[in-house]
C-alpha cells in the first residue's frame, strides 16, 4: 500500500483492534500517535510499535473532553506539522436489558462511543482541510446493523457512526477528504474473552467462514482504507464479520 509519509491518530489504541491498527499503520511507514486515557498503556503500545521498528508517538487523551482533544490536535501538529489519517477507535460496552439500563448506563457509552467520533473528527478534520487531504476511517459494529439484545446504548452509537460517516463523506469530500467506517463482527479481543465459552462456541458456530475475525483482519482493512490508493471509496461501511451478519 501507498502512503507518503503520512501520520495518523488513533483513538483507543493500546490494545485489541486499535493496538493491531496502530502496528499496522507503522508497519506500512506511516507516523502513529498512539492515545488512550491510560498514560502507562500509551506509552507501552509506543514502546511495542518502535521495538518493531515503526514511527509512534504517544499522548493521554480522554477523547470525550473536547479541550484535551484541541491539546492533542495542537501537539501532534507541533510534532509532526499534519494530521492526515484519523481512525476512531475508542469505545466502551455498558450492557443491561434495555428494561433495566440506566441513564448512566446509556450516556456513558453514547458519549464515549458516539460523541466522541463527533468531537475528535470535529477537531482534527480542520488540520486535513487545511492540507486538502485526510482519510477518516470510524469503527463502527455488526450490531450497529444488526442490533443485539442487551446492547441497546451500544447498538444506537454504532448505528450513529454509520449515519454520521454518509454525512461526514459529503460535507468533507470536496475538501479532499474520504470518511468511511468498518464493522467488525465476532473479533477476538479482550472483551469477546469475557463471553461465558457456551455463549462464545454458539457465536463461532454462526460464522460461515468457520472462525472468529483477528484484530489484524481489521487493521488490515483500515490500512486500505488509509492508504492513497484508497482516494475514491467513501461514505462506506466495511462489513468485516466471516458472513456472520449479511446486509
Amino acid at each position: 500500500m501507498i502512503f507518503n509519509n503520512r501520520v495518523a491518530v488513533v483513538t483507543g489504541s493500546t490494545q485489541g483492534i486499535g493496538l493491531a491498527i496502530a502496528k499496522r499503520l507503522a508497519k506500512e511507514g506511516v507516523k502513529v500517535v498512539v492515545t488512550s486515557r491510560n498514560a502507562d498503556k500509551v506509552n507501552e503500545a509506543v514502546a511495542e510499535i518502535k521495538n518493531d521498528g515503526g514511527e509512534a508517538f504517544g499522548l493521554k487523551c480522554n477523547v470525550t473532553n473536547r479541550e484535551e482533544v484541541k491539546a492533542l490536535g495542537e501537539k501532534v501538529i507541533e510534532k509532526y506539522g499534519s494530521i492526515d489519517i484519523l481512525v476512531n477507535n475508542a469505545g466502551i460496552t455498558r450492557d443491561s436489558s434495555f428494561k433495566k439500563m440506566t441513564d448512566e448506563q446509556w450516556d456513558e457509552v453514547i458519549d464515549s462511543d458516539l460523541k466522541s467520533v463527533f468531537i475528535v473528527t470535529q477537531e482534527l478534520s480542520k488540520y486535513m482541510e487545511l492540507n486538502k487531504y485526510g482519510r477518516i476511517i470510524s469503527l463502527s459494529s455488526v450490531v450497529g446493523l444488526s442490533g443485539n439484545f442487551g446492547q441497546a446504548n451500544y447498538s444506537a452509537a454504532k448505528a450513529g457512526i454509520i449515519g454520521l460517516t454518509k454525512t461526514l463523506s459529503m460535507e468533507l469530500g470536496k475538501k479532499g477528504i474520504t470518511v468511511n467506517a468498518i464493522a467488525p463482527g465476532f473479533i477476538e479481543t479482550a472483551m469477546t474473552q469475557e463471553i461465558p465459552e457456551k455463549i462464545r462456541n454458539e457465536i463461532i458456530a454462526s460464522i460461515p467462514v468457520g472462525r472468529p475475525g483477528e484484530p489484524e483482519d481489521i487493521a488490515a482493512a483500515t490500512a486500505f482504507l488509509a492508504s492513497e490508493e484508497a482516494g475514491f471509496v467513501s461514505g462506506v461501511t466495511l462489513s468485516i464479520n466471516g458472513a456472520m451478519y449479511r446486509s
